[in-house]
Order: structure tokens, then C-alpha cells, then sequence
């Protein structure tokens, strides 16, 4: 089981990580939207964000297991 601490510690950096996933959105949409078009910037930023998510989802799980019952 995790501990409360580490918990509170997950939660500050699932924080940050959807603030970045967030403000990787913006600037993507940004981009998308601007041209000229930066395909190269576009897919890198595009792989971070999915990075991102991974990250998001793992630690969710982590803070609350789906643990059945």
C-alpha cells in the first residue's frame, strides 16, 4: 500500500504532468492554426503529450487502484 506521503507526492506530480499535457493541447492548437505549419515541432509535441497521458494514467492508477472488491 502506498503511504500518505507518497501519495501526496503522486498527486503534486500528476498536478504538474496535467498542466503540461494541458498547455501541450494549447500550443498544438496554437500551431495547427498558425502557418506556417512546423510538421517536425508538430509530431514531437504531438508524442510528448501521448507521453504525458501514459505518465497521467499510470499515476492515477497508483494514487486509486482499480482494485475490485
Amino acid at each position: 500500500m502506498v503511504e500518505s506521503d507518497d501519495i501526496t507526492t503522486l498527486r503534486l506530480r500528476l498536478h504538474e504532468l496535467q498542466v503540461e499535457h494541458r498547455d501541450l493541447d494549447d500550443i498544438i492548437e496554437r500551431l495547427l492554426q498558425t502557418p506556417p505549419l512546423d510538421d517536425l515541432m508538430l509530431r514531437r509535441l504531438k508524442k510528448r503529450k501521448l507521453l504525458l497521458k501514459d505518465r497521467i494514467s499510470i499515476l492515477e492508477r497508483m494514487i486509486e487502484p482499480n482494485v475490485p472488491a
